[in-house]
């Protein structure tokens, strides 16, 4: 079996992305127990230090991957243009402009879900993100070609 979709990239796919990646890191999940530490702080306190740290503490990180995903966007010329995907028994191809590139299922990282992408890592950072929108009614096919052709403790995808 074979499938392919076009995807263009968006800021708010993108920004969909990063956050997902981000808050399930330790860093992310740090921020935001210190930040609603701070928060449970000012509430036993009432001391405005603590509101205006917790506050800022989980405000910074959405906005500050914001900002990333608005530069990224801007900065990255393959986001400006259509990727095609094509998924078979080898692995996912990625093309554009007449270049290719194709990533075999055995060196996949892992897979995942967004609430706007499926996102399959290449490594521990880089990752092909789809969106939901762009697959369409295909979504559930791309799931199953993703869970078959990888082992199933890589695979977190929900629907």
């Amino acid at each position: 079996m074979e499938l392919q979709i076009q995807t263009k990239m968006t800021t708010m796919i993108l920004y969909d992305y990063m956050l997902r990646h981000t808050y399930n890191s330790f860093s992310g999940i740090l921020g935001s127990s210190i930040g609603a530490l701070f928060l449970l702080g000012f509430l036993g306190t009432r001391s405005l230090p603590y509101l205006l740290a917790g506050i800022f503490l989980l405000l910074y990180l959405p906005g500050s991957l914001l900002c990333r995903a608005q530069k990224q966007m801007r900065a990255t010329p393959a986001f400006q243009k259509t990727l095609c995907y094509r998924f078979d028994e080898e692995g996912i191809r990625v093309s554009q402009d007449g270049e290719s590139q194709l990533l075999p299922w055995a060196d996949m990282y892992k897979a995942v879900s967004s609430g706007k992408s499926i996102i399959v890592y290449h490594n521990r950072v880089n990752a092909w993100i789809f969106p939901r929108r762009d697959m369409g009614e295909l979504t559930p096919k791309v799931i199953e070609m993703i869970s078959t052709h990888m082992p199933p403790e890589k695979v977190k995808i929900r629907w």
